[in-house]
């Protein structure tokens, strides 16, 4: 029953809210069951203290409160949940008139009404509920008193004011909240722009090394192949020969171009323990170590070098450890240090940038890419990778 009444606008729900929807419930159901106890109790029997017909009214009256929570076409939908308030309000009064002692429910109908409505329909609607109990108290034992009026009106008042300071903090709570999802989501719109133009420049650089080499090289392997002269077929062949060597060459130092520095003359784990140990941190190696793809490799230690300037430049870390696994098909690497960390739902990094477009790298060749930290707790950056699936691309 947490979005009884609940208009369609507030559909999304902070947790606050929703824990003091249940609250407001659990009060009308309180207080119902209280009262219709105390009027059995006080009469000795229903028929000579709360009645039969009061306590079926009663009953209605819980019915049909219930439905607001069980039902999705009230909780959805404005027309219906006003039919469903204006049900629940008759029913209160038909039994507050009864038995006034009924008209402490209206203490929780008060935030029930102005969560539903309109402030121009909500105050005008808690001052005709504040009336309805002020007629009820006036049939009661020594007829309408001062006490019996400033009561109802200072419960309608206070209604009001928390009422207004709730709604003052749930407006600076959504604030808020849409202040970090557009900060979210200009890190993302960026984090793709970055990389779209990283792609983009990587195509034209490779686009004119083609053009300027390998394309010129094949251009000329075909003229030569169209030579019809005979005399000259020898030497023609043997230029074709010299030409497609030289463009094989070419498509060598392009793959190797390719491939970091730091992997052209020692193997992943090498290479990983030299990354450690210039950040200062420890390296330890789990399993034995198997050629991977290149593109798992670069991955690896990209993703290494990326984790260790975060934790240098901003963990104050006083321990980091990169620890590589090799298992039968997984492979593994965890860098962890005992930093600062950060809160993960609030935080918006700018290093983030890197790991956001590492963990699509990761994710790319069929592994995962997991952050875990908070405040004072360190960060840990955890990365598995299947070696089947590396291999099978």
């Amino acid at each position: 029953m947490t979005r009884t009444a609940a208009p369609p606008a507030h559909a999304a729900e902070t947790p606050a809210l929703r824990l003091m929807n249940l609250a407001l419930h659990g009060l009308f159901f309180t207080l119902l069951v209280v009262l219709v106890v105390r009027g059995l109790v006080d009469g000795g029997s229903v028929d000579g203290g709360l009645g039969a017909a009061g306590l079926v009214t009663a009953g209605a009256l819980g019915a049909v409160y219930a439905a607001g929570g069980a039902l999705e076409r009230i909780r959805t939908s404005r027309l219906w949940a006003g039919a469903w308030f204006a049900a629940v309000v008759l029913l209160w009064i038909g039994l507050t008139l009864q038995h006034p002692e009924f008209c402490y429910l209206a203490f929780p109908l008060y935030f029930v009404c102005l969560h539903l409505m309109p402030v121009r329909w909500a105050v005008p609607a808690v001052l005709a509920l504040t009336g309805v109990v002020v007629a009820a108290q006036a049939g009661t034992d020594g007829g309408l008193t001062g006490p019996k009026v400033l009561g109802p009106l200072a419960g309608a008042a206070v209604a009001l004011l928390t009422a207004y300071g709730y709604a003052a903090l749930y407006r600076e709570s959504r604030a808020r909240q849409q202040l970090i999802d557009d900060l979210v989501r200009t890190r993302d719109e960026l984090a793709a722009t970055q990389r779209e133009a990283g792609v983009l420049a990587e195509r034209q650089r490779l686009a004119r090394e083609i053009h300027d080499t390998l394309a010129q090289g094949l251009s000329s392997i075909v003229l030569l192949a169209r030579s019809t002269d005979p005399a000259t077929a020898g030497e023609r062949l043997q230029e074709v020969g010299q030409t497609a060597a030289a463009n094989l060459a070419e498509a060598r130092r392009f793959v190797q171009a390719l491939t970091p520095p730091a992997l052209d003359d020692a193997t992943l784990t090498e290479a990983l323990r030299r990354l450690a140990t210039g950040a200062g941190a420890g390296f330890h190696l789990d399993g034995d170590p198997y050629p991977l793809p290149v593109e798992a490799e670069v991955a690896l230690l990209r993703l290494t070098q990326e984790a260790l300037a975060n934790a240098v430049k901003h963990a104050r870390a006083g321990r980091i450890a990169v620890t590589l696994t090799y298992l039968d098909d997984e492979v593994t690497l965890d860098v962890y240090d005992d930093g600062v960390g950060f809160d993960q739902q609030a935080a918006v990094s700018p290093d983030s940038f890197g790991l956001h477009g590492m963990r699509e790298r990761i994710a790319a060749l069929g592994g995962s890419l997991t952050v875990e930290s908070a405040p004072g707790e360190g960060t840990a950056v955890a990365v598995s990778l299947r070696t089947r699936a590396v291999v099978a691309l």
